[in-house]
């Protein structure tokens, strides 16, 4: 049976255990990736910032970033200025926040429909193409994930994903916020094409507008600020 928090881990990278060098990878030596989820990122600024997700613990990075922001929201803080998630913050993040808290809408681990999520993202831009699915397809061969795991991903790299597959997995306002958590982390949105799949995202999944700035607060702190 496939462990779908796992391959969520493996996505957004365990604390201490996920950085990996990515030499060959149009990286330079010892640059440091998030997990699987830097593979999909399309440059060199962009996978260097996501090995910082991964301080934030995995899986757990999701619900840690979506409570914040919804407290900071609730509150009625700028999302300019609000405060910003820290890993030492989670004995704080209530259940319901977390990605195991409750299936998807269509009773299937919620940790598969944020994987899918992140790679529908990474397919806004048009970057990933044949040769860069084959680039990506040679990298999680050698790593350290059983055959179903493996199979899940190169099927959810090879296949179409529709966004309405995406907006559909969310049961409630918290898997909404994190499914769009899990899009933005997997977009570097310098091109148009990526700002507008974003947008058009959190207009499906009835994201409050002011909800969503805090949301994109919150990845831009986590992508870019030192931890406490």
């Amino acid at each position: 049976m496939l462990d779908a928090k796992s391959l969520l881990d493996q996505f957004l990278g365990q604390a201490g255990q996920a950085k990996r060098s990515i030499d060959g990878l149009g990286g330079t030596g010892g640059l440091a990736v998030g997990g699987l989820l830097g593979l999909l990122l399309a440059n060199k600024k962009a996978r260097k910032m996501a090995g910082n997700v991964a301080v934030y613990g995995g899986a757990a990075a999701l619900g840690l970033l979506a409570w914040r922001a919804y407290r900071n929201w609730q509150d009625g803080q700028n999302p300019a200025s609000g405060p910003v998630a820290q890993p030492g913050d989670m004995p704080q993040v209530a259940p319901k926040y977390l990605p195991s808290a409750a299936p998807a809408a269509d009773g299937n681990p919620f940790e598969l429909a944020l994987v899918r999520a992140m790679i529908s993202a990474a397919k806004a831009d048009g970057h990933l193409d044949a040769t860069e699915q084959q680039r990506v397809f040679a990298e999680i061969e050698r790593m350290a994930l059983d055959a179903e795991a493996k199979s899940t991903v190169f099927a959810m790299l090879a296949n179409p994903v529709r966004l309405e597959e995406i907006v559909a997995s969310a049961g409630n306002e918290e898997q909404a916020a994190e499914l769009y958590l899990a899009s933005r982390l997997a977009i570097d949105p310098d091109q148009p094409a990526e700002r507008e799949y974003l947008s058009l995202l959190a207009t499906r999944l009835h994201l409050p507008p002011d909800l969503r700035a805090h949301l994109d607060a919150q990845v831009e702190a986590a992508l870019t600020q030192k931890t406490a």
